[in-house]
């Protein structure tokens, strides 16, 4: 790969977002480069994806968000997943698809650990201070309210099946 390819991002979304890659690697998999600093994922319910409303951001993106010290990846993602959508999960019902490489404006690398999941019966969402609304969006539906961010929907993509 030359070093143009390797500045060039796989996808830039709405915000400035940048997924630099996607590695497939083990769950327990550290990197040289960056620290894994957040989670998200990517829950269906029969032919649907679960997307937020970020309310700052007037962005559609996947549940997710920051891990807090002494949380594994796996138990943010159950965190964020029941904080944002409302949406109770097992952590091991989650299942495990890898790692995005992201940078934002102005700010370092970091590494989201993508988790993939389901669920057949829709939990109640209450509004919050974070998260307007959620969906459970078809592919490619457009959403109302906000821009769908790109990033997340490369990743969705990539976790399909």
């Amino acid at each position: 790969m030359s070093d143009a390819e390797a500045r060039t991002p796989l996808v830039t979304g709405p915000l400035g977002l940048e997924l630099l890659s996607f590695h497939p690697e083990p769950e327990d998999t550290g990197f040289p480069d960056a620290a894994v600093g957040y989670a998200l994922v990517v829950l269906r319910h029969e032919d649907r994806v679960l997307m937020v409303l970020e309310r700052h951001r007037g962005c559609w993106e996947i549940p997710g968000g920051g891990i807090e010290p002494g949380e594994t990846p796996r138990e943010a993602a159950v965190r964020e997943l029941r904080e944002e959508a409302g949406q109770h999960v097992a952590p091991e019902d989650l299942r495990f698809a890898g790692f995005a490489r992201t940078k934002l404006p102005d700010r370092s690398v970091l590494y989201g650990a993508v988790f993939t999941g389901s669920v057949t019966v829709r939990q109640p969402f209450t509004p919050n201070e974070e998260i307007s609304a959620i969906r459970w969006r078809r592919e490619s539906e457009s959403l109302p309210g906000g821009r769908v961010q790109t990033v997340d929907e490369y990743l969705v993509a990539r976790c399909a099946g």
